[in-house]
């Protein structure tokens, strides 16, 4: 697990001391340690009346927005994102806020009790490849991005459903060293495929911190549940069956 909120013990870096509390990346993927020692350059200090279980959210959201900040000026095109799971939903926020005309959020889990909060004109409740193949030219969306990762299915439908001249972003974590890849789609469809992971990490977290202070209402919204750290096994067995009414899960370790 990568996603830390803690207090600064030591520090060699110069933005931290003893005694802060931040939120970033536990660059060895041990969040769960009592002690975790990472990269300075991937902490940043938060809004202290947020809950350590809240301000979590901060570096998902970080992510997101060093994304979409990839994807140029998105302003009055259509966006869609595969996957609404916690990330997904930051995305299909972002999206709305940069000036996204229209954004679709497409799952099998149903999510239209949240899709007002994160932005979502329309939740499409289906399979990607399905959704996908019931397009029409004119519905096809200029930006899609793909949210889901761990798996190899769901890059072709953002291929297809992207329209002629568009932007696929694949977001998702590859479990995979080699996806299998249409290039003829996206060859004669003159698409643009971007990834990547997020740089310029203090000051995205800045911005993180800043986007949650002008849409307060993600805060009540993003983490669903919160487990002690003696139930870690019960909060990842949840985290990987999603279902309706659950989001962000967060590890409480005090």
């Amino acid at each position: 697990m990568h996603e830390v909120v803690g207090e600064v013990v030591a520090s060699e870096h110069p933005g931290h001391s003893p005694g802060d509390l931040v939120v970033g990346w536990a660059s060895m993927f041990d969040a769960l340690a009592e002690l975790v020692v990472t990269d300075g350059e991937g902490l940043a200090s938060f809004d202290t009346s947020l809950p350590a279980t809240t301000a979590v959210m901060l570096q998902p959201l970080a992510c997101v927005l060093y994304a979409v900040e990839q994807l140029g000026d998105v302003s009055g095109q259509t966006a869609a994102v595969i996957g609404q799971g916690p990330i997904g939903l930051l995305f299909s926020s972002v999206l709305k806020a940069r000036g996204a005309a229209r954004v679709t959020g497409v799952d099998p889990v149903d999510r239209t009790d949240v899709a007002s909060v994160f932005g979502v004109d329309e939740a499409v409740t289906a399979r990607a490849e399905r959704w996908a193949a019931g397009l029409s030219d004119a519905d096809r969306p200029s930006v899609v991005v793909e949210a889901v990762g761990h798996q190899i299915s769901t890059l072709q439908p953002a291929l297809d459903a992207v329209a002629h001249g568009g932007q696929v972003f694949y977001f998702g974590v590859p479990d995979d060293p080699v996806y299998p890849f249409d290039m003829m789609t996206f060859l004669r469809k003159n698409l643009t495929l971007r990834s990547g992971v997020a740089l310029e990490r203090r000051r995205v977290l800045a911005d993180a911190g800043a986007y949650l202070a002008e849409h307060p209402e993600l805060r009540d919204s993003y983490v669903t549940h919160v487990h002690p750290v003696a139930d870690v096994e019960a909060a990842f067995g949840a985290a990987i069956a999603p279902r309706p009414g659950q989001l962000k899960i967060a590890v409480d370790m005090t």
